[in-house]
C-alpha cells in the first residue's frame, strides 16, 4: 500500500467539498421540505444549548455511517437506500463536509451538507425548537 504525502485539514476540505454541491439554509430547507433527510451530527450539548431543527435525524458523528449505512445492521429506519438525499449538518459546516464524504464513500451519492451549519440554519430565520 502506498502512502500519501501528508495533508492539512484546510487541503482536505477543499479535496472533499469538491466531490459534490454544497447546499446553503433555503436550499436544504427546500430540500427537507421535498424528502431529503436532514441529519443532525451535533454534539448534545450544542443541540441543548441551541435547540434543534424540526424533523431532523440526530445522530452523533461517531454513529453516522452505522445508521445511515442502508445495508447496515444498525441502519436507522430512515436510511431507505444509497438513492437518498441526505444533508449533514454540524454546527459551522466542517465536520459536516468530512461525515458528508464519507457516506458517499458508503454510496450514498446525493448527500452532501449544510453551508455554515446550524448556525446558518438559525441565522436564516428557519425553524428550530428548544
Amino acid at each position: 500500500m502506498a502512502v500519501s504525502a501528508p495533508v492539512g485539514i484546510d487541503e482536505l476540505l477543499e479535496r472533499v467539498r469538491a466531490g459534490y454541491t454544497r447546499v446553503g439554509a433555503e436550499e436544504a430547507y427546500a430540500a427537507s421540505r421535498a424528502g431529503a433527510l436532514l441529519v443532525d451530527i451535533r454534539y448534545q450539548a450544542l443541540r441543548e444549548r441551541d435547540g434543534l431543527i424540526p424533523g431532523a435525524l440526530v445522530v452523533e458523528r461517531n454513529e453516522l455511517e452505522w445508521r445511515l449505512d442502508p445495508r447496515g445492521s444498525h441502519r436507522a429506519p430512515e436510511a431507505t437506500g444509497h438513492d437518498l438525499q441526505v444533508v449533514v449538518i454540524c454546527n459551522e459546516g466542517y465536520a459536516s463536509s468530512l461525515a458528508a464524504a464519507s457516506l458517499h464513500a458508503l454510496g450514498l451519492h446525493r448527500a452532501t451538507d449544510l453551508v455554515g451549519g446550524f448556525q446558518a440554519w438559525k441565522s436564516a430565520g428557519l425553524p428550530t425548537t428548544p
